[in-house]
C-alpha cells in the first residue's frame, strides 16, 4: 500500500513498564499480551495494528453491524486543552496523561472516550 515501518512488529506483555502501565490504563487489569505494528502512509498518516492472541474471527466474512474500530488518534500539543473540551462535551477521560520516554523526550499521550463512545488517543506529537 506505499506505506512504510517505523517500528516492526513488536510483542508487549502486561508488566511495570512505561508501555505495560499505558496498556493498563487503556485495558485495565489482565489483558495479558499483544503485538503490535506502526506503519504511516506517503502522507504522514499514522497505521497502528494490533494482534491480540484471543481475536476472534467472524464465522461469515465480517460483522459489519458490530464496532469496526477500537480507536483513532489526533495530534494536540495542547493535551490538557484537549481532554478540558472533550469532557465539556459529554465525554470522558479514561487513563492520566502519561510521558512515552519520561526524561528523554517530551512525548505525551491519553486516551479519553468522545461523546458517542469511541475511543480517542491524542499525541502531543508527531506519528512520525
Amino acid at each position: 500500500m506505499g506505506w512504510y515501518t517505523i517500528m516492526q512488529p513488536s510483542d508487549v506483555v502486561e508488566d511495570d513498564s512505561p508501555i505495560g502501565v499505558m496498556c493498563t490504563d487503556v485495558f485495565g487489569p489482565g489483558w495479558g499480551s499483544f503485538r503490535i505494528a506502526h506503519m504511516s502512509t506517503g502522507d504522514k498518516i499514522g497505521i497502528e495494528l494490533f494482534e491480540f492472541p484471543n481475536n476472534e474471527k467472524p464465522e461469515n466474512n465480517f460483522e459489519f453491524w458490530k464496532t469496526g474500530i477500537f480507536h483513532y488518534c489526533v495530534q494536540d500539543p495542547d493535551i490538557e486543552g484537549l481532554v478540558e473540551k472533550i469532557v465539556a462535551r459529554g465525554g470522558k477521560q479514561r487513563m492520566p496523561i502519561r510521558e512515552y520516554y519520561p526524561g528523554d523526550k517530551p512525548y505525551r499521550m491519553v486516551y479519553c472516550e468522545d461523546p458517542f463512545g469511541n475511543l480517542v488517543e491524542i499525541y502531543s506529537h508527531s506519528y512520525d
